[in-house]
């Protein structure tokens, strides 16, 4: 019987007991509280991560358990559905679905074929560079999906690779992870980046320019970051390409596939760019300009998504599970349990002035671990207040041990920290557990060989 338990189901099981430990025993340094809050967060954290159950499932036991025991008031707990990252998440379904059932995504696959299908290296080497060249066009993680995701997916069908497919899994995991990571080291292309940097400027009246953000952290969480991922997906989901002749595509969707439908999406998803592109000008949030097109895309006679398509193509599964994501981080965050792991992380990381590398290390691995519990978005909320107090005990700069922080964020170790990575999974309707195998061994090289790395290259710049 002992033999049938699997290593996650322990880890679910000692959660558990933890949790109901903390619940009869509160530690000097908690509140009850705080430690009802952390033994929730701490059940939802190991299910999302053992993917034990469906993501879904941990969000609603995050909700109900925060509710029943009164740990936060009912507008924290449900403020993820208030998101904008949630509204883009749905918008994005319905995007998506247009995408594919206009054609235009077989049509766009059709197109980089040719150039991309000589060989699987050079399709998800060419994937991650598009995906990465988009980044500095688009600033939403989500909406690069949105339009990326789709058109990979096409070219997937094209080129022999069936879902669950090494192929297939390869191009959802590229995508997914170069809509994402190397636009951490953009500075308005990812909602981490635009919290540090607007909570530095207010706390401290510190500014980072966007050129200083890239030369510092591009070269080497950007450019080297995404070899070593490009060399992952192909170790871990080899595969060879077979190129499918167009006869054998089956036209989708009701009114079947037509040119004049590809062009209007094609039409419509231009101005979208276009407006995601721009939102530095106009000031519209890039959630609710993903909002108006699929108002665009459902509605009727001009809409290409019809009702029965639209339930399909929207999975309220995904919803809930980033509406549970953005919430645990703000109630970590009301809670002070983000400050309690903070200060905690201080006072047991070896900090000292002098100690270049093995100050950088800590500093970057505090925000790493941190990531963990308050989810990516929480990082920068929770370190920068105390980053002055960081940078007396370091003897390091304000801006640096600032910055250090993108070292750590940008590391991510599993999916539930980062809601586009989720929302990318979904729509390639592949399994997430497939970008688990490439996250965590990234994280891992990260954090020991990378850091050094990035290290010496900030030496280089003078900013250690």
């Amino acid at each position: 019987m002992l033999q049938q338990i699997s290593p996650k189901q322990i880890s679910t099981f000692g959660a558990i007991a933890f949790a109901v430990a903390l619940a009869f025993y509160t530690p000097a340094f908690l509140t009850p509280i705080q430690a009802s809050t952390f033994g929730v967060v701490l059940v939802t954290l190991v299910l999302w991560g053992t993917g034990e159950m469906p993501n879904y499932v941990p969000a609603m036991i995050f909700f109900a358990g925060t509710l029943i025991l009164g740990l936060a008031p009912t507008e924290l707990v449900f403020s993820g559905f208030g998101s904008a990252a949630v509204w883009l998440v749905i918008s994005g379904f319905v995007i998506g679905s247009a995408i594919k059932l206009s054609g235009l995504g077989d049509r766009l696959a059709k197109t980089v074929s040719p150039v991309l299908s000589s060989s699987y290296p050079t399709m998800i080497g060419g994937l991650m560079l598009l995906s990465m060249a988009l980044g500095f066009l688009m600033p939403s993680s989500i909406g690069r999906s949105v339009a990326l995701v789709p058109i990979g997916m096409a070219l997937a069908d094209r080129c022999g690779f069936q879902r669950g497919s090494n192929g297939r899994i390869g191009i959802a995991v590229t995508l997914a992870i170069g809509c994402n990571m190397p636009s951490f080291a953009i500075l308005p292309s990812n909602i981490p980046n635009i919290i540090l940097t607007g909570s530095a400027e207010t706390i401290y009246g510190s500014h980072f320019s966007y050129m200083e953000y890239f030369l510092l952290h591009y070269p080497v969480l950007g450019i080297l970051k995404s070899l070593i991922a490009f060399a992952l997906v192909l170790a871990i989901f080899p595969a060879k390409v077979t190129v499918k002749s167009s006869s054998n595509i089956v036209a989708v969707g009701p009114s079947g596939r037509t040119p004049l439908r590809e062009a209007y999406v094609a039409f419509v998803l231009f101005c979208t760019l276009i407006l995601w592109a721009t939102d530095n000008i106009h000031g519209i949030n890039p959630a609710w300009i993903g909002l108006g097109t699929a108002i665009v895309f459902l509605l009727p006679k001009i809409g290409v998504v019809s009702p029965p398509e639209f339930k399909a193509s929207a999975d309220f599964g995904t919803v809930l599970f980033v509406a549970g994501a953005l919430a645990l981080g703000a109630v970590v965050n009301q809670s002070g349990l983000g400050n309690i792991a903070g200060h905690f992380l201080q006072e047991v990381l070896p900090l000292k002035p002098g100690q270049g590398l093995l100050n950088f290390a800590s500093l970057s691995l505090m925000s790493f671990v941190t990531g963990l519990f308050t989810t990516i978005p929480g990082v920068p909320t929770v370190l920068t207040p105390i980053a002055r107090d960081l940078a007396n005990v370091s003897g390091l700069d304000l801006k640096t041990v600032l910055m250090t922080q993108v070292v750590g964020f940008s590391t991510v170790l599993l999916p539930y920290q980062v809601a586009p990575l989720v929302v990318a999974m979904q729509l390639s309707g592949e399994k997430l557990g497939s970008l688990v195998k490439v996250c965590v061994p990234l994280a891992i090289i990260t954090l020991i060989a990378l850091v050094p790395v990035d290290y010496a290259w900030w030496s280089l710049l003078g900013r250690i």
